[in-house]
């Protein structure tokens, strides 16, 4: 009935529990304890809410179950109008390829590092985006073959970004969308490294959806781009870039629930590539090491619902040096979840305020953080309901 209340108080205008609860004549803490299922209200209670939230009495009572909220779609417009053509002629000069390069260095290190990583990248990559799609246009047509083809790689690193920003975002259309693009941009670049780096983002994008076969296929995309990558000489990008590839097998294996075969492909495939490209790598903005290697192996435990032992091996992992906050922060909302599995209430409180000062704006856009704090929600102890209520807030979950 509590899930109901909520369901309803949100789609019928969005109103607050406070303007609710005055409008019904209880207190916002009874209607708290109303939606979290801790209290069943009087007859005369829930008549006087079914009609202040325009529905029948009986949508309250029905066992039919409701949809939690997902995490927000939360992509800046002008970024998707970019990417579909839309925006002023470009009927001038095209940047020069160097130009460009330190542009979007610039753009992916921001992504990399910021706090705001979300609202400086819609400031940036609407204009970046015409930019660079000029430039290829120009540089198509030109005879400059060295021009053209930095172009065409700084436009797969842009994608790249994109595939990233547009997948967190929400946006799992525009993420595929991109990473086509940067797949194609890489292919008419004949750059090696940069094919198997947009194979490696198409892999993400596959495991960002809940359909199994997607998952899947994440794991032949990259297995197949690894093959081809070991078709040219060996150097520590595409050893690095190699080790991303096994990584996302790894991943696909594991939502599958195949977790031998994800520990034994990190154990033989992905840690010794990470031994040989040692630590500080950011090859392709993969950060690929063996960091990175033993986070996945916690990965694979919290998967499990192996909590115990994925908390033992998150102890021994200091990721303060990784090059990437996202990394850190998926780090840190698993070994939240970990705790969440154990019913450790408070440890989760802390893990997800430790979060908020990391990457605030990561942490809304989470839908396995919102999936925790609906829970806590609805069993946490009076100590601690204060501090959830405030995150939920922060994730406009009430």
């Amino acid at each position: 009935m509590g899930q109901k209340v909520k369901y309803y108080r949100r789609k019928n205008g969005n109103r607050t529990q406070a303007a609710i609860a005055g409008l019904c004549g209880i207190t916002e803490r009874y209607l708290q304890q109303i939606e979290a299922g801790q209290r069943v209200p009087s007859a005369d209670v829930l008549a006087r809410l079914a009609a202040e939230l325009g529905v029948p009495i009986a949508a309250l009572l029905t066992e039919e179950p409701v949809e939690e909220p997902g995490a927000p779609v939360t992509a800046a417009p002008a970024i998707a109008r970019a990417l579909m053509g839309y925006g002023p002629p470009r009927s001038s000069a095209a940047m020069r390829p160097a130009q460009l390069r330190e542009q979007v260095e610039k753009a992916w290190s921001t992504w990399q590092s910021s706090k705001d990583r979300f609202t400086e990248a819609a400031s940036v990559l609407p204009g970046l985006i015409g930019d660079v799609e000029h430039a290829v246009r120009v540089h198509r047509e030109g005879s400059d073959a060295g021009a053209r083809r930095e172009v065409l790689r700084v436009a797969a690193d842009l994608y790249g970004l994109l595939r990233s920003y547009c997948r967190r975002a929400g946006r799992l259309d525009l993420s595929l969308m991109v990473a086509d693009r940067a797949i194609r941009a890489a292919e008419d670049a004949d750059d090696p490294v940069r094919i198997a780096a947009a194979q490696w983002n198409l892999g993400h994008v596959l495991l960002s959806h809940n359909e199994p076969e997607a998952v899947e296929e994440a794991k032949d995309v990259a297995l197949y781009a690894v093959d081809q990558l070991r078709k040219t000489p060996a150097t520590a990008e595409t050893q690095a870039v190699e080790g991303a590839l096994e990584l996302v097998a790894v991943v696909s294996d594991a939502r599958r629930r195949r977790w031998w075969a994800a520990r034994e492909r990190l154990e033989q495939r992905a840690a010794p590539l990470a031994s040989r490209v040692g630590e500080g790598s950011n090859v392709q903005w993969t950060v690929f090491g063996p960091t990175n290697v033993h986070m996945h192996a916690m990965s694979i435990e919290m998967l499990a619902g192996e909590a115990s032992e994925g908390l033992r091996l998150a102890d021994k992992i200091d990721t303060s040096r990784l090059p990437s906050r996202e990394r850190q922060f998926t780090f840190g909302l698993e070994m939240a979840r970990c705790h969440d599995l154990r019913r450790e209430d408070a440890a989760v409180l802390i893990r997800l305020f430790d979060l908020k000062e990391l990457a605030p704006e990561d942490l809304a856009r989470s839908p396995l953080a919102r999936d925790m704090i609906l829970d806590l929600q609805k069993r946490v102890r009076p100590t601690f309901r204060r501090q959830v209520n405030e995150l939920a807030e922060r994730l406009q979950l009430v």
